[in-house]
């Protein structure tokens, strides 16, 4: 039976909307249903500025949808005029709703994955959101302690130990046991969702140069090198620490299923570089499959059917993969 896969619409002003019809418009409904979380006046909207005709299935529950049509939960409550770029905290509230529902739908087991459109941080800050990112709401409502932002793109999975937080503040949340935690679901992850039996994986240093043994800071000495040579004690593969210059310089990505980043920029500006959009954001050590495309809601071009929907029909794919992947296991 082909996956039914949950599409939370991010925020209504972005190009989520846009970028999600386009995907489905490409990708069709033959491997997996489609439901969209949201608003159904945003994707008609969106729809007709696209020049798609949209045919929606409205359903009250995941659990009624219905194989080859493209459903709708309406999760989102919109009371005002949909204006494509306007950034508010109406727009904000509609974008987590449609996102809760879908991780309603996935811990019920009515839908098998959750894809994620971009969201804006300062709207869901002024619809009263107290959380960072989509990453730290999926943790609060799963009741996840500990998870990990994964980007994939084909062979190069980039890890980080930590999110989004001010630069200032990484050494001092740097701490062995935040180390071990994100490696062992980074371990796990790649051998439960991406079938790497025995995965090798890279390890960052913190400082420029990794430290230069001691000079230019000694976290890489008395914090990282010690956590590696515990996990590998018992039966891990990592190498590290590595200087995130000198690593991607010499193409040594190619070398590793994954590469483990202690901080966002570290990770993501070289990813980006070396992906050119097409990018995924999976997020690993979560009781469901979520990913999303690795760009944001692009206030400047929403309603010019001028986005590139590449990284959501990646981040749409994967979740499909890794939804018949998890079936495939769980009736071995």
């Amino acid at each position: 039976m082909k996956p039914t896969i949950a599409i939370s619409m991010g925020d209504p002003g972005g190009i989520g909307p846009e970028v999600i019809l386009k995907t489905i418009h490409e990708f069709g409904t033959a491997k997996a249903t489609p439901l969209l979380l949201g608003n159904s006046s945003v994707f008609k909207f969106y729809a007709d500025s696209i020049g798609f005709d949209l045919d929606i299935h409205i359903v009250e529950n995941a659990s009624d949808v219905v194989p080859g049509q493209i459903n709708l939960i309406e999760a989102a409550m919109m009371d005002h005029e949909i204006r494509p770029g306007r950034l508010d905290a109406v727009n904000g509230k509609a974008a987590m709703q449609s996102v809760a529902k879908g991780i309603e739908a996935c811990l019920s087991s009515s839908a098998d994955a959750l894809v994620t459109a971009p969201i804006s941080k300062e709207a869901i800050t002024r619809a009263g959101y107290r959380v960072p990112g989509h990453t730290e709401f999926l943790a609060e409502k799963t009741g996840t302690h500990q998870v990990l932002m994964m980007l994939v793109s084909g062979p190069l999975r980039v890890a980080l130990a930590t999110i989004h937080i001010p630069l200032r503040d990484v050494a001092g949340l740097l701490t062995p046991e935040l180390l071990t935690t994100r490696l062992q679901i980074l371990h796990n992850s790649l051998q439960a969702d991406f079938n790497i039996p025995e995965p090798k994986i890279a390890v960052f240093g913190l400082n420029p140069h990794s430290g230069d043994g001691g000079v230019i800071g000694r976290e890489e000495i008395d914090l990282i090198t010690p956590v590696i040579e515990k996990l590998n004690r018992s039966g891990y593969s990592l190498s590290g620490p590595f200087a995130g210059d000198g690593f991607f310089g010499k193409q040594m990505q190619n070398k590793y299923d994954a590469i483990f980043a202690m901080y966002h920029d570290q990770g993501l500006i070289p990813f980006k570089a070396l992906t050119f959009g097409k990018g995924v954001n999976f997020t690993a050590g979560l009781p469901i499959i979520r990913t999303s495309p690795d760009h944001g809601t692009a206030f400047d071009i929403a309603g010019t059917n001028s986005a590139d929907h590449h990284s959501f029909l990646s981040a749409y794919s994967l979740a499909i993969e890794m939804a018949q992947h998890r079936k495939k296991v769980a009736t071995c």
